[in-house]
């Protein structure tokens, strides 16, 4: 289960180069680590710290005035590349809950929809115009339950959800929560037909 996406306000970080893949986003070397708590100490770590371990001080993401940033501006082709549910997650824990983008990578765009990342998109005309905004200071305000995203006061974006994608923004719902929440009656009622059917497989039930 994730935090719950309802509204947020926010300042925008900027990263519009095109085709950040998501060895960019999250580095294979840290694909070993399993826990998701410090996820956002290898975002984007090989850009944001040079060969040595030091900060790159120009990088977005090492801006110290955008640390509580929730909102990401992006190129297009954002997340592209190998499946990689890491990247999401990483994005995800550093705080980041809104990626605006001309489009995105399929199976990034699947693994965002499962862990509370809303993807939004954009031409990218108008991204890049939503950058230069951004970057002079505008501040976004999301209101999901009325489908708006806004920049200093003027929407920019209705979001096209379906019903149950917003339930499940709203409850912090991620895949197995779905499953618990809105499909557990037809899994008993599975469950108790099976038993029905076939007695013999639960015999040494107590």
């Amino acid at each position: 289960m994730s935090t719950p996406l309802i509204t947020l306000t926010s300042r925008a970080i900027c990263l519009m180069d095109p085709n950040i893949d998501t060895d960019i986003i999250f580095p294979a070397r840290f694909l070993l680590k399993i826990d998701r708590d410090g996820m956002d100490d290898c975002l984007f770590r090989d850009r944001r710290f040079d060969a040595t371990g030091r900060m790159v001080p120009d990088h977005p993401f090492n801006d110290p005035d955008l640390r509580e940033a929730q909102v990401l501006i992006a190129g297009p082709g954002f997340g592209c590349g190998s499946s990689r549910e890491q990247a999401v997650w990483a994005l995800v824990d550093w705080g980041i809950r809104v990626v605006i983008a001309p489009d995105f990578g399929d199976i990034f765009a699947g693994n965002a929809r499962k862990n509370g990342l809303l993807l939004v998109t954009l031409p990218e005309a108008a991204c890049e115009d939503l950058a230069r905004q951004a970057q002079a200071g505008g501040v976004f305000a999301l209101d999901l339950p009325e489908r708006s995203l806004s920049l200093s006061g003027k929407e920019v974006a209705r979001l096209d959800l379906s019903a149950s994608a917003l339930q499940a923004f709203l409850e912090g719902w991620d895949e197995i929560d779905v499953i618990l929440n809105r499909e557990m009656p037809a899994v008993r009622a599975f469950e108790a037909s099976h038993r029905a059917a076939q007695p013999w497989l639960y015999a040494g039930e107590g």
